[in-house]
């Protein structure tokens, strides 16, 4: 399975979607709590090509973007092959 890492704040309600999301299909993920900024954020806003809003997730090093893509691509059946190796 692919590295999957997700950028999260700790009041976020769509960080706890997308977690729930992954963690529901058995993913594990690397978190970065990025609640106080920090060399995180800031990683997270060139990685992501400027993105400001959390969560923002990361499947094999590829930008996926927030809970609403994540939960597009389940939906859409695509997100279990990305997934795979």
């Amino acid at each position: 399975m692919k590295k999957v890492e997700i950028y999260t704040k700790f009041t976020c309600g769509f960080c706890h979607r997308a977690k729930s999301l992954l963690s529901g299909k058995g993913v594990a993920f690397e978190e970065y709590d990025i609640t106080m900024g920090g060399p995180k954020r800031e990683e997270m806003l060139e990685r992501s090509g400027g993105g400001s809003t959390v969560p923002q997730i990361f499947i094999g090093g590829e930008h996926i973007g927030g809970s609403d893509d994540l939960a597009a691509l389940e939906r859409a059946g695509k997100l279990d092959a990305m997934l795979a190796d």
